[in-house]
């Protein structure tokens, strides 16, 4: 066991590394100098603190409750997945402890971890300021945007596709390489 989490966490940091390191299309220009030690060490925190989800049941022991229905892009290719919310980390920036995690099916009836997200409030709740706006990895969240559900707060996010890649960027909201299958998706009201 200890050899197994040895070679996991070895290979996550490698990972972060090199996701670190690899240019990403349409993402802010990676840090450099102290920013990108910084960045690469919280990346690894990331990667470590994430790993042990990869086991859905882990997760939602750890108190991130899955929600039925997949997440499509309306309004273009791709998908966030399932979204697994523990609103206790609503407001971290910590990088090992996220808000949101993201799974997709796995084709065996399961769900494989794809992405995490964390999701800061805004403190005026205006869209039209971001004086507040939190950064992480050395990138700004995107935001501030509205809640995306009744009583959620105006808020700031930053995704990113840890687990799985994103050929749009790693940071980017919505990844074309996840799918959700037909009939997962939350109906759309009718008006």
């Amino acid at each position: 066991m200890a050899r197994r989490l040895a070679l996991v966490l070895t290979t996550a940091l490698s990972l972060a590394l090199a996701a670190v390191a690899a240019p990403a299309a349409a993402a802010a220009p990676a840090p450099v100098g102290p920013e990108a030690g910084e960045a690469a060490t919280a990346l690894a925190a990331t990667y470590r603190a994430t790993a042990r989800f990869q086991r859905h049941d882990e997760a939602v022991k750890a108190g991130y409750v899955p929600d039925k229905y997949c997440v499509a892009n309306r309004s273009g290719p791709g998908a966030l997945g399932y979204p697994h919310f523990n609103h206790k980390l609503d407001n971290s920036v910590d990088p090992a402890h996220p808000t949101a995690l993201f799974y997709e099916d796995d084709e065996r009836g399961g769900k494989r971890l794809v992405g995490v997200q964390w999701l800061v409030y805004d403190r005026d709740q205006n869209l039209a300021t971001s004086d507040d706006r939190p950064t992480l990895f050395g990138k700004p969240f995107k935001g501030p945007q509205r809640g995306n559900f009744p009583g959620q707060p105006v808020h700031y996010a930053l995704h990113l596709w840890l687990w799985k890649k994103n050929p749009l960027g790693e940071f980017e909201t919505y990844n074309p390489a996840v799918n959700c299958r037909p009939g997962t998706v939350r109906p759309t009201p009718q008006v």
